[in-house]
């Protein structure tokens, strides 16, 4: 058993880590103040082709795996620019993952290469107002017409939705009273983000300013069938092979966020002089970076098992909501670590690790709520009842 890189995917990271290196600290901060999607960096790590790493090469991706996806987006954290960095590029990574199991090829070719050139941005429109993490029972819903289907409703929390050319939806073809299952009945579609018939509206929130968080209102919609992917009222289970890469990435990218703000906290615990010493020579510093280090580190170990156990074909939902639950919650404690630290300059922008703090809940909270996920291993491990 080896818990080391291997060559291909040490070259990964350093390669990542250096493109990032070209969007240093400021960069960000004025991305965290104005608000504004981060086109340069998106650009730049389209043009370098990172976001088809786990794409096949039949559609002009590299061909890897989840593993070096992971590995890739937990350096786009770890280089400082956090979930703004990451989100901005992740949704094509594991977004695109149901067309390419169950697209068509002349679907696989018509809608997954222009993600990937950049010529079009992507988003992801599950969740919906009423329903937050019960998506069989969205109310959403798509009515067979002539050539396609007729979509009204409204999702929330869809990232990148206002920039978005194209949006992969599910919505329900048949009436949760008809089916007999809830999971049966929901379709999913690939679909141009027609703004004639879709209206966004941006969320204020806390954090990660510059990949907008939105609502959308749709009104009678058409999307054509072709751009339904797999069969009628199999949606459901077609989107579940697009989570577990998901929480993977969530973990990574919480990873890579602990990680910076670790080091920033120890850099200015070595350089601060308190009292004729530096701060870090105090073992009230030492002894909490020290532990948020070593349960970072240890997290690690469980994404890259759930990413690498996904990669092989291999059943990996408890590993990736493990994954996502046992990154973000330690993340969180090394960003509050960070800040605690740093005392009063922990709290200023300019040190940048209080924007880390309210970037890591992102992870936290999303895309299944920490709760959520005790839930499923305590049902799914431990054999308990369900408790919802």
């Amino acid at each position: 058993m080896d818990f080391n890189l291997n060559e291909d995917q040490r070259n990964i990271r350093e390669a990542v880590l250096k493109i990032c290196s070209q969007f240093g600290d400021d960069y960000w901060l004025e991305r965290d103040a104005d608000g504004e999607f981060p086109v340069e960096f998106y650009k730049t790590m389209t043009d370098a082709g990172w976001l088809g790493i786990a794409m096949p090469e039949s559609v002009g991706g590299a061909g890897l795996g989840i593993t070096e996806a992971a590995i890739m987006m937990q350096a786009v954290s770890e280089s400082g620019g956090g979930m703004t960095a990451s989100s901005a590029i992740h949704g094509p990574i594991f977004g695109l993952e149901p067309v390419v199991l169950f697209g068509t090829e002349e679907q696989q070719q018509r809608m997954i290469p222009p993600v990937l050139s950049g010529k079009e941005k992507m988003c992801f429109a599950v969740t919906e107002p009423n329903t937050g993490l019960d998506t069989t029972s969205l109310k959403t819903r798509a009515e067979k017409v002539d050539g396609g289907y007729r979509v009204n409703g409204e999702k929330i929390w869809i990232t990148n939705a206002h920039v978005a050319d194209k949006m992969l939806i599910i919505a329900r073809t048949t009436a949760l009273e008809d089916v007999k299952k809830k999971t049966e009945g929901l379709s999913l579609f690939y679909t141009t983000l027609d703004r004639a018939h879709i209206e966004h509206q941006l969320i204020p929130k806390m954090g990660r300013h510059a990949v907008g968080s939105n609502m959308l209102f749709i009104t009678d919609l058409f999307i054509p069938e072709e751009d339904r992917i797999g069969e009628e009222g199999q949606g459901f289970k077609i989107l579940l092979n697009g989570l577990n890469p998901e929480r993977v990435m969530l973990g990574a990218e919480a990873v890579g966020l602990g990680r910076i703000a670790i080091q920033r906290a120890a850099r200015y615990a070595r350089e601060r002089i308190v009292f004729g010493r530096p701060i870090g020579q105090n073992q009230g510093i030492q002894h909490p970076l020290a532990k948020a280090w070593m349960q970072v580190e240890a997290a690690n170990l469980m994404v890259l098992k759930a990413a690498q156990l996904f990669d092989a074909g291999a059943e990996c939902g408890v590993e990736a909501n493990s994954a996502k639950y046992l990154a973000a919650e330690p993340g969180f404690e090394a960003c509050q670590t960070a800040v605690m630290s740093m005392g009063g300059m922990g709290y200023a922008k300019e040190y940048h690790v209080e924007r880390y703090l309210r970037e890591v809940l992102v992870p936290r909270i999303a895309p299944v709520s920490p709760h959520q996920i005790m839930n499923f291993i305590a049902e799914r491990v431990l054999e308990l009842p369900k408790s919802y």
